[in-house]
């Protein structure tokens, strides 16, 4: 059996093969890396009796670089098992359990009763913390394709919450590791894939971490696995560090000026609409996009924490100039292009964008009522209160245990 070639770009810009860049806003940047992955599917995919492809190609900004395609061969054959035990519709497995919404879906789950298990890399710290909740941790690694099968013995569900660490190449993870994964759900019969991408990545071919996310969309569709793909804003569990810790500590709050907006949702309410969309049969091959009650800005949301927190934020501010430049400076060398990857994520995030989209369709379709949906006021307030609660404790412990001679 032939192997399969997968070839990703930065950039994609054949009009009509994948998606509808504007061509004016693709040439306008510079393509910061390209790569060609070719995994041999013998072991895994024993029959290949269709294929779908996709193919992109660019030539960016004022050095003309040679044509890069992504082409995905996804449509492929996986073996009937059948007669064999049944696996149980309540059997899923997490990928990135140990993360930030990862660990809430686990949480989710076992309290509604699932069987979880978590696929974690071997690290020397144990998630202990997992077992402690009552799921089953299996070792294994994205980057390392050969681990995988094992993991999906007797499940039914996958949910892949997982993204690669800040040190980490971004392609390592994000596109090898889930071409992998999702080519192993199809040979291993997975009923159902839950696949977590980003709102507007289809319009945002100059970030790596976006185009990937976009091919890889592209890639499970393709694949003829029973899926769903949820597209996320932001979390607000991604503010307490970026604002709130470094307001309570007397800390430098960075902040650009740029009047970005982002509609942040819990990740708690991400992972309870995971779970109506998992047993909602009308939600099966659909793209959805959860997003937060209202887009704010950076400045709103230091605001809303110097309220909470009663006292003034030290904002150091960013231009976004400074930005662009410390990118391009960063293309420079090779030991620093992964660095320059993900300052253009930033890039995105620091320009004139809104990261949002109405609810009012989607709460329709999993007939969940979007008042229940915490707003970002309600969450900071209820952190900042029990921060601040806890601090004057400690406080007043400390004073009662002075011991004067």
């Amino acid at each position: 059996m032939a192997a399969m070639a997968w070839r990703l770009p930065t950039q994609l810009a054949t009009p009509g093969k994948l998606h509808h860049h504007n061509d004016s806003k693709t040439t306008a940047y510079q393509s910061s890396f390209s790569w060609c992955r070719t995994l041999a599917a013998d072991h895994l995919l024993p029959s290949s009796s269709s294929s779908s492809s996709s193919s992109r190609s660019t030539i960016i900004g004022t050095n003309t670089r040679r044509l890069v395609r992504c082409t995905a061969r996804a449509g492929v054959g996986a073996v009937n098992l059948a007669p064999g035990t049944p696996v149980r519709p309540t059997s899923i497995l997490v990928v990135g359990a140990t993360g930030t919404l990862g660990r809430q879906i686990v949480r989710r789950a076992l309290d509604e009763g699932y069987d979880v298990r978590c696929l974690v890399r071997p690290r020397p710290a144990p998630a202990d913390f997992l077992r402690d909740w009552g799921a089953t941790v299996v070792n294994a690694d994205l980057s390392k394709p050969e681990t995988i099968p094992a993991t999906l013995v007797g499940i039914h569900t996958v949910i892949d919450c997982a993204t690669g660490r800040p040190e980490e190449p971004i392609k390592t993870v994000d596109w090898e590791g889930k071409v992998a994964l999702i080519q192993c759900a199809k040979a291993m019969g997975i009923q159902k894939f839950v696949f977590y991408s980003i709102h507007n990545c289809d319009k945002h071919p100059e970030v790596p971490l976006m185009e990937i996310k976009y091919c890889t969309e592209k890639f499970l569709q393709d694949s003829g696995l029973n899926h769903v793909i949820i597209r996320l804003c932001g979390f607000m569990q991604g503010i307490i560090g970026q604002y709130a810790v470094p307001i309570l500590e007397e800390k430098s709050v960075w902040g650009t000026d740029a009047p970005t907006r982002i509609a942040y949702m819990d990740t708690q309410d991400v992972a309870r609409l995971t779970f109506v969309a998992l047993r909602n049969e009308k939600v099966n091959g659909k793209l959805l996009t959860f997003a937060g009650p209202r887009a704010w800005t950076t400045q709103e949301v230091i605001t809303l924490c110097e309220r909470f927190a009663g006292q003034e934020a030290n904002v150091t501010t960013v231009p976004v100039s400074v930005l662009r430049v410390t990118r391009q400076l960063t293309r420079l060398f090779e030991w620093t292009n992964d660095v320059a990857d993900r300052l253009a994520f930033s890039e995105v995030l620091s320009s004139d964008t809104v990261f949002s989209v109405p609810m009012n369709e989607t709460f329709s379709l999993l007939g969940v009522d979007g008042k229940d949906i915490v707003t970002l006021e309600k969450y900071l307030q209820d952190y900042f209160t029990n921060i601040l609660k806890k601090l004057k404790d400690l406080k007043a412990q400390s004073k009662q245990s002075d011991i004067y001679f």
